[in-house]
């Protein structure tokens, strides 16, 4: 019966990623089909009318790179979310996705931004800091996996390219971190009871 469970819940993990990878190539091949049209729902600072779109500016990308790089780190962080539990996946996701978006149309350039590096970034902060705010043995294992295998992302927020939006970069490890504490210090709310 517990060997059951155990198969259900990696199962419905696995096709969690599964599922947000094929929505973010269908968009993306939506958008490539309608020459770039879906680009509008980014992120445009201060705009009023934008503001909604923090919610869609992660699912669209400007080219197969961009998609590519994004569907790497999305789905290795996200695994190690679920490592926790689906609801602290979607409760962080959620989360990062809100409030690094709303720094992104607060201070950002003027600017197009799409893409989930902000969101992939975020978990990655979430990812790291976690372990020092939640101190569980899983936390810290985690944290320490991060940093050596992916420490070098905080080049990321740097302003190095242009064509780069590093301010969703920069707010999505923010919104991360904050995220961490949050979790921690107020009784887990961002996930609810944890699975076992």
């Amino acid at each position: 019966m517990g060997l059951s469970i155990v198969k259900t819940g990696f199962y419905f993990r696995f096709k969690l990623v599964a599922g947000l990878v094929l929505i973010m190539i269908a968009v993306h091949l939506v958008n490539v089909s309608l020459g770039g049209q879906l680009n509008q729902f980014g992120i445009v600072p201060r705009s009023l009318g934008a503001w909604p779109y923090i919610l869609t500016a992660p699912f669209i990308h400007g080219s197969v790179g961009h998609l590519v790089n994004n569907l790497v780190g999305l789905s290795v962080f996200s695994i190690l979310c679920l490592i926790r539990s689906p609801l602290f996946f979607l409760g962080t996701s959620v989360f990062v996705i809100v409030v690094g978006g709303s720094l992104v149309w607060l201070f950002a350039r003027d600017a197009m931004h799409i893409g989930a590096s902000g969101w992939v970034f975020g978990l990655w902060g979430l990812s790291i800091t976690i372990g020092w705010f939640d101190r569980r043995f899983i936390s810290i294992v985690m944290s320490l996996f991060v940093l050596l295998a992916y420490g070098g992302m905080i080049y990321g927020v740097l302003p190095m390219d242009s064509q780069v939006s590093f301010e969703s970069h920069l707010f999505g490890v923010v919104a991360g971190i904050l995220c961490a504490f949050l979790y921690t210090v107020f009784g887990k709310p961002v996930s609810g009871p944890q699975s076992s």
